[in-house]
């Protein structure tokens, strides 16, 4: 790599110093173009990117390199030195160079950095590495371009705008590589972007290069963030042309991404679509102009109004090859880093200005002006060029970051283009910085459809992302979310829980209320139950109807009818009372369903241990001087029914009145459905109206056990005793089945237990009767009733 050495002149007279301090050793180096004057500028350019190294004998001088980069090291201490120097002269300590505009390269920058900081005199168009903003290391450094700081993080962006989470990255392996891919790195793990793979290398290194390929040829990741400087991008470009690796989406940055160097017949099936950021383009007003006219006046002077043709020939015969391309003007408009020296000759234009302290009739003469004094000077500039462009330093010597986002092309003749496609802007707010219009990208290998590349399939709503053991985050499983849980975006790491009255749906992507579940009139146990219900009510109905038509029987008188009758009443309200369970739990039915199953029942109870008291006492009255009758007649037999009921009476009361039932949504037993049921409020007021009723029907049931063999053709003792066992059994087998988990099965039992005991009395003790009435009515006689006795 040869160097372009270009002094200009400007302002101040320059003399030698007096004082010798250092004397040079070796052979001096000389720019290729320099000119004396005041102040002079140093600028270094590379032109070449290919070296040719001899072989190193170590028997005698090595030999200059064949097309070769003079050493930034060595041209820059030759402009520093002086171009007249000699080994009997000796330096004065003091650098005639003001200003070098250079290096082009970051990894030269700060090796050149580094040598001239004693003299402070670098300013770079093009090195961009983050690295070289560090003041302490390098304090008079500036640079017309933006650190790569922000190119490195805008990649991460540009990466996180396509969903693309599974990326491969390679890098230069030098300061301006390794820099940029650790911020781009740092940046992607804080995006959620994994990295599959990050490998480097120089172009002087071939074997790395061939691993570099092997991995980008095993990886997974269809997306490639190269931050490679042109040479090496090229020498990338070749491999994989090579090994026809294509449909890759390449993401460049400015080093590469607009090099026409890179153009080649094969490169669009590796390159085509490839996006990136590049250097801002600005057209500098006459740069083209001069381009094809004043330079090559001036760089090469000579044209046929030279004598004859053999004075023509013998002048530019040496030019003959670059006069080939004199007119060639089509890469102006890519020379996006001239923008860039332009600022830069600006800014030195600008410091000296302020240091002469120069008006509009001229400058101060005389003024010596060291390199020092031009650092401070570049500090405190801010002017705007004719472009509209600002210049300004920032604390670390660059300038703000402004790129263009750019994509790789077809035209209509075939010809790769650069087409910008957005931009991204430091100076904007955060929300305006990054702009892209997606719809003009073409994207890897010409194609319109933009690339996957994950390493797992999103996730999608209703499950959940479940790390790979020993993978990176974006390699996943998609777990469904749990019953109850659910997840409503894509790729949730987490499935969250449903509020206590919600349930996941099927899908897992909403809440939706749970089910209530309650005994309703509409489903099928609820209208069986009914069914039961009413046919209980209307057969008890049409008993007492039968009974009231037959009141003057015997087996009717016989049997205490106005008992009967109010037995017959208070099983009509058993069967109806059943009908309060079923449906909605509301506040007023809660309070209903269990008080009136408890006074029924106990009017109910009450009435047959009646009717069990009256045979033991009509039997005990038939034994001759035996008046016990007169003791529980029928005002007896309506005051113990009437008290006995009043005592369940006060008991509901008493529990309607501390801690009455309530409607209570219970959601303690199922997950996935509420169980609207009635609290009972007090667990002692229900047990109390329960054990109530069990103590006199274990009353009764042992009266009417006593009595059952008592002489009689129709001894009713008999049926009272098989109904209170039916009854007993019916509530005993109630208790566990209601202490199970509740629900409406749950409700279910206890209105079959009410029908149970209810039909069981019902039959046990009318039924008997009414098939005498009305299927045996010869048996229907006093006679007959009393027979036994008689005998």
């Amino acid at each position: 790599m040869s160097v372009f050495l270009y002094t200009v002149l400007i302002f101040i007279f320059y003399t030698k110093a007096e004082n010798p301090l250092c004397q040079m050793m070796g052979n001096p180096k000389f720019p290729l173009l320099s000119k004396d004057g005041d102040v002079n500028i140093g600028a270094i350019f590379s032109v070449h990117s290919t070296e040719i190294l001899t072989s190193f004998t170590y028997t005698q001088k090595p030999q200059l390199l064949s097309c070769s980069r003079l050493s930034a090291m060595s041209a820059t201490m030759a402009l520093m030195n002086g171009p007249e120097f000699t080994w009997r002269d000796r330096c004065t300590g003091q650098s005639p160079i003001h200003a070098i505009i250079g290096e082009t390269e970051s990894s030269a920058t700060v090796i050149l950095s580094r040598t001239t900081g004693p003299f402070k005199i670098p300013i770079s168009p093009s090195a961009t590495c983050e690295c070289l903003s560090n003041r302490k290391e390098y304090p008079s450094f500036f640079r017309t371009i933006a650190s790569d700081y922000h190119q490195s993080r805008a990649l991460a962006y540009i990466v996180k705008h396509f969903g693309w989470s599974w990326v491969g990255a390679v890098n230069t392996d030098n300061d301006y590589g390794n820099n940029g891919m650790t911020t781009f790195l740092n940046t992607a793990q804080e995006e959620g972007i994994c990295v599959e793979y990050s490998v480097k290398f120089y172009r002087t290194e071939p074997e790395k290069l061939q691993k570099v390929v092997e991995t980008i040829k095993k990886g997974t990741a269809k997306v490639i963030v190269a931050f490679l400087t042109s040479s090496e991008m090229y020498n990338l470009l070749e491999q994989l042309s090579i090994q026809n690796i294509t449909g890759l989406q390449m993401i460049g940055v400015e080093g590469w991404i607009t090099a026409k160097s890179l153009i080649t017949p094969n490169s669009f099936h590796v390159l085509g679509g490839s996006l990136g950021f590049a250097v801002r383009k600005t057209a500098i007003e006459g740069f083209a102009d001069y381009v094809i006219k004043s330079f090559w006046e001036t760089a090469f002077p000579c044209t046929m109004t030279i004598g004859n043709s053999s004075q023509y020939s013998l002048s530019c015969g040496i030019y003959q090859d670059l006069l080939l391309l004199k007119n060639y003007n089509e890469d102006v408009p890519e020379q996006r880093y001239s923008t860039n020296v332009y600022k830069a000759v600006y800014a030195v234009a600008h410091s000296l200005h302020s240091l002469l302290k120069c008006k509009e009739d001229g400058c101060k003469k005389g003024l010596a002006i060291q390199p020092q004094q031009v650092v401070g000077a570049l500090k405190k500039i801010n002017f705007t060029l004719k472009l509209g462009d600002i210049v300004s330093f920032d604390s670390t010597g660059a300038t703000v970051a402004q790129y263009e986002v750019v994509n790789w092309q077809k035209d209509a003749n075939e010809s790769i283009k650069f087409k910008p496609i957005g931009y991204y802007d430091a100076s904007l707010p955060p929300h305006q910085r990054f702009v892209l219009h997606t719809e003009n990208i073409i994207w890897a290998g010409g194609q319109l459809d933009r690339p996957r590349s994950v390493c797992s399939e999103s996730c999608p709503p209703g499950s959940r992302k479940a790390a790979q053991k020993g993978r990176p985050v974006c390699c996943y499983d998609c777990i469904p979310c749990a019953e109850g849980e659910i997840s409503n975006q894509t790729d949730s790491n987490n499935c969250k829980q449903c509020p206590g009255e919600y349930w996941s749906n099927a899908e897992k992507n909403k809440c939706v209320l749970k089910d209530v579940e309650f005994l309703s009139f509409t489903e099928i146990m609820g209208i069986v139950l009914v069914i039961f219900s009413l046919f209980g009510a209307v057969l008890t109905a049409l008993m007492a109807i039968l009974f009231y038509r037959k009141k003057d029987t015997p087996i009717i008188k016989a049997n205490n009818s106005e008992l009967s009758f109010l037995l017959l009443f208070s099983l009509i309200l058993c069967f109806l009372c059943s009908l309060t369970f079923i449906g909605r739990p509301t506040e007023w039915s809660c309070m209903l369903r269990h008080t009136a199953f408890g006074i029924t029942f106990v009017l109910c109870i009450s009435c047959v241990l009646g009717k069990t008291i009256v045979v033991l006492m009509a039997f005990k009255a038939a034994l001759p001087g035996n008046n016990i009758m007169k003791w529980f007649g029928p005002v007896q037999q309506r005051l113990s029914v009437f008290a006995l009921t009043l005592i369940q009476v006060l008991i509901c009361v008493l529990w309607l009145t501390m801690s009455p039932p309530f409607p209570h949504k219970n959601l303690k037993y199922y997950q996935e459905k509420i169980v609207l049921e009635c609290n009972l409020g007090s667990n002692i007021g229900f047990w109390a109206v329960l054990g109530y009723i069990g103590l006199l029907a274990v009353l009764c049931f042992i009266l009417a056990f006593l009595a059952r063999k008592l002489p009689d053709n129709f001894n009713e003792a008999k049926f009272i005793t098989f109904s209170m066992l039916i009854f007993c059994a019916v509530w005993i087998t109630f208790i566990p089945a209601y202490v199970s988990p509740p629900g409406k099965f749950t409700v279910a039992v206890e209105i079959f237990a009410i029908l149970a005991s209810s039909f069981g009395l019902l039959f046990c003790i009318f039924v008997p009767k009414c098939y005498i009435i009305l299927c045996k009515p010869e048996k229907n006689t006093k006679q007959h009733l009393m027979g036994k006795v008689l005998m």
